[in-house]
């Protein structure tokens, strides 16, 4: 028998209640298959993985706090204080319930045994993923008045588990891994801001939990503390740091349908784009899914409802639509659900069909009530609202308007477009270049068969602070849209994509890399998918130009111009140019140090689905309307800059 308090499950938690599915095998001679990638995302994954399994002990209701350390030799330690893994005889295996656990694929608690009512977890194999691809793991179990403690190595035990000591009340679980760098080729070295972000964001799902990060590896330790008892209220004003709200309060709402839990909150904002996300067992789902169906069709029928009612909506208006309410929206949808479904390997979108109807079911009631209770909030939304329909109306016009005047003025092509000959859009790619005088270079240089050259004048729009109708006015953007022959948001269609390949070149100074950021704000904002699949890239023009006994060295960095005059010796023979613009390079000089395939250097603009929150509050930072957020922005990740003109 048990009793139930919200999410804490009373009853045995032994070794009986660790189950196998099936042995480890093949982890390591396909590790893709576990964690997506070997790449830094895949690296970063094994941390989230351990601290998964911490965070499912907290949603169980026994653990309080967790802390990350990075460890000098960039091995990482994560410490609970949960019931701790058991450590007894399994009787289905013959082996100790622990060592089960971090050998056996799909061995776990979590598979209907009683170990856990929710859990998140990379379906029970995160631990002995974890284990299969690192050189070593040790882990280290407080429970039961005693200290336990085993090794592995490449995944396979060591030795015995064997008791170390004595804890007394103390209990958790400890784990220490190294990952292996003949998996992990691209890197090993973990980035403590990409840990900060993951587990600040698993801080707010999980009300009251702490969890703390320490990087150990430099001498001055960089520390960070993560503890909301707010909850996703608190992470709803989080991501609204950096905007004007409408509204003072986060709307909050919370209920249960049977064991289905449901956490709402949402607050709008000044801004023309919405921030919605939704999370399953504190997983996120970037696809969405049936409980963010369920929000956005509440949300829909109680506003269109209290408008029509309140007389805020005129009879011979259309009723407002989801995307008119959830401009300027930040919100964060957060369920508990024993089994969920999710739909493809990687959780990126909820199936379930109860989840939609818990949702909306919760979301109508309370919000219901909610508008009556606040009528000033409610007239709030709804004229913001209604400003979002008439703003949308006046994009399709001048979406329309576009249309007709690219077809009948551009011929179909920008007018600054230098095309390319070839028409397999996998052999192609397109420069957009700052400035005419940079074009005329970068249309000389040029491989005239595979790259395009599309010259941009000036800083484009900050599209962080227009909505559509302005960004269709805007000849540079439209220029772009045309180009790329995508569409943008709710047209968009990646199959039309005209260049596998969009390099940002611009000047390698101040005034270039803002451009360069509007220029991805843009992107992010309205073609998204461009950068999630990898067609984005920001071209790397040198610094310098060193000329010696006719001999011509370029240096793309301080430290590589240091390295280069250290080798050829520093006297009056050398001639160094320091390149302000790409202007001030000839057709020769631009193609074989920027736009030459064989020697060129591109930086590729990846995003993360994982961190997308962090990515969306980085844009508002660094373009929105507050000064006080960027500044603390630019203080903080001053220390990483490592050329600036000025």
């Amino acid at each position: 028998m048990s009793t139930e308090n919200n999410n804490v499950v009373e009853q045995e938690y032994g070794a009986d209640q660790i189950q196998k599915l099936e042995g480890l095998e093949a982890v390591r001679k396909r590790p893709g298959m576990y964690i997506g990638t070997t790449s830094s995302r895949g690296l970063h994954h094994l941390v989230y993985e351990i601290v998964d399994n911490a965070v499912d002990e907290a949603l169980a209701g026994y653990c309080k706090n967790i802390h990350v350390f990075i460890n000098p030799d960039n091995s990482i330690t994560v410490k609970d204080d949960g019931r701790g893994i058991p450590t007894g005889i399994n009787h289905q295996t013959g082996i100790s319930a622990l060592e089960m656990v971090f050998t056996e694929l799909h061995a776990g608690g979590k598979f209907g045994g009683g170990g856990y009512k929710v859990s998140g977890g990379l379906h029970g194999v995160g631990a002995s993923v974890v284990n299969a691809l690192s050189l070593w793991l040790e882990v280290e179990v407080r429970r039961e008045g005693k200290i336990f403690k085993q090794r592995y190595d490449h995944g396979e035990a060591a030795h015995e588990l064997s008791v170390i000591g004595e804890c007394g009340d103390e209990t958790g679980t400890w784990v220490t891994f190294l990952p292996d760098p003949s998996i992990f080729k691209e890197t090993v070295v973990f980035d403590f801001n990409t840990l900060k972000q993951r587990l600040r964001e698993m801080a707010f799902l999980t009300k009251g939990l702490r969890i703390e990060l320490s990087d150990l590896r430099e001498e001055e330790i960089n520390h960070r503390e993560f503890h909301y008892e707010g909850g996703i209220k608190e992470f709803v004003a989080y991501l609204n740091q950096s905007k004007q709200v409408s509204y003072d309060d986060v709307i909050y709402f919370e209920g249960n349908v049977g064991s289905l839990q449901v956490e709402i909150a949402f607050q709008h904002n000044d801004a023309y784009n919405e921030s919605v996300y939704g999370f399953v067992n504190n997983i996120n789902t970037p696809e969405g899914g049936t409980h963010i169906e369920g929000f956005r069709r509440a949300l829909t029928k109680c506003f269109n409802d209290y408008g029509r009612n309140k007389k805020l909506i005129k009879d011979n208006e259309q009723n407002l639509t989801g995307e008119d309410i959830r401009e300027g929206m930040a919100a964060i949808i957060s369920i508990k659900i024993e089994e969920p479904q999710f739909e493809g390997q990687t959780k990126q979108k909820l199936g379930n069909s109860e989840a939609r109807a818990a949702v909306e079911s919760i979301m109508t009631e309370q919000l219901t009530y909610y508008l009556e209770q606040n009528p000033n909030v409610a007239k709030t939304i709804c004229e913001k609202s209604l400003s979002a329909q008439r703003a949308r109306e006046a994009a399709r016009k001048a979406r329309d308007l576009a249309r007709r005047k690219t077809a009948l003025e551009m011929g179909g092509l920008p007018g600054k477009l230098a095309d390319c000959s070839d028409r397999n859009p996998e052999n192609c790619e397109i420069y957009i270049v700052e400035g005419d005088s940079a074009g005329g270079s970068a249309k000389s240089a040029r491989n005239r068969a595979t790259q395009a050259i599309l010259p941009l004048r000036g800083k484009i729009l900050n599209v962080e602070k227009a909505r559509e109708d302005k960004v269709y006015a805007n000849n540079e953007i439209r220029s772009m849209i045309t180009a790329f022959g995508t569409g943008i948001r709710d047209e968009f269609d990646i199959t039309k994509l005209k260049y596998n390949k969009i390099i940002i070149m611009t000047d390698a100074d101040v005034d270039g890399a803002h451009i360069a950021t509007l220029m991805l704000t843009f992107l992010y904002r309205f073609m998204p998918e461009l950068i999630k699949q990898g067609h984005v890239y920001l071209a790397l023009p040198p610094l310098y130009k060193l000329e010696k006994n006719k001999r011509v060295w370029y240096a793309y960095s301080d430290e590589e111009l240091n390295q280069i005059l250290t080798e050829v010796g520093r006297d009056n023979n050398n001639k160094i140019q320091r390149y302000k613009g790409l202007g001030e390079m000839d057709a020769e000089q631009l193609w074989e140090t920027t736009m030459d395939p064989e020697r060129r250097t591109l930086l590729k603009v990846c995003m993360d689905d994982e961190t997308e929150s962090e990515t969306d509050l980085t844009f508002v930072t660094l373009m929105g309307d507050k000064v006080e957020p960027r500044r603390a922005f630019i203080e903080e990740n001053a220390r990483f800059v490592t050329n600036l003109d000025i």
